[in-house]
């Protein structure tokens, strides 16, 4: 399956910010729908609101959980600010990969 516009738009913001050697994108919309969420807007098979991201890159190195999670968010502004609701984040290093 193709992915959408919002997941092609994170996997650039990722990729330029972080150079991960993994970068695993899922949209996880489907299990969330019928959920409301901010903005009245119902989650879809395809909606692109809720992503599970495994993210490996060297970037990670010497950072805890939370900093990790930061600068993902960090990097992905926009996007949680509008069309993405929920992301669940995998942060690793090479090492714990």
């Amino acid at each position: 399956m193709p992915e959408g516009p919002i997941a092609t738009i994170i996997r650039e913001k990722l990729t330029a910010g972080l150079a991960p050697e993994r970068l695993e994108i899922e949209d996880d919309s489907w299990r969330h729908a019928g959920h409301h969420h901010e903005g009245g807007m119902d989650a879809k098979p395809g909606g692109e609101s809720h992503f599970n991201l495994v993210v490996v890159s060297t970037a990670f190195e010497g950072q805890g959980r939370v900093q990790r999670q930061r600068a993902i968010n960090g990097l992905l502004r926009d996007e949680l600010a509008g069309p993405v609701h929920a992301l669940s984040i995998k942060a690793l290093t090479p090492s714990e990969a």
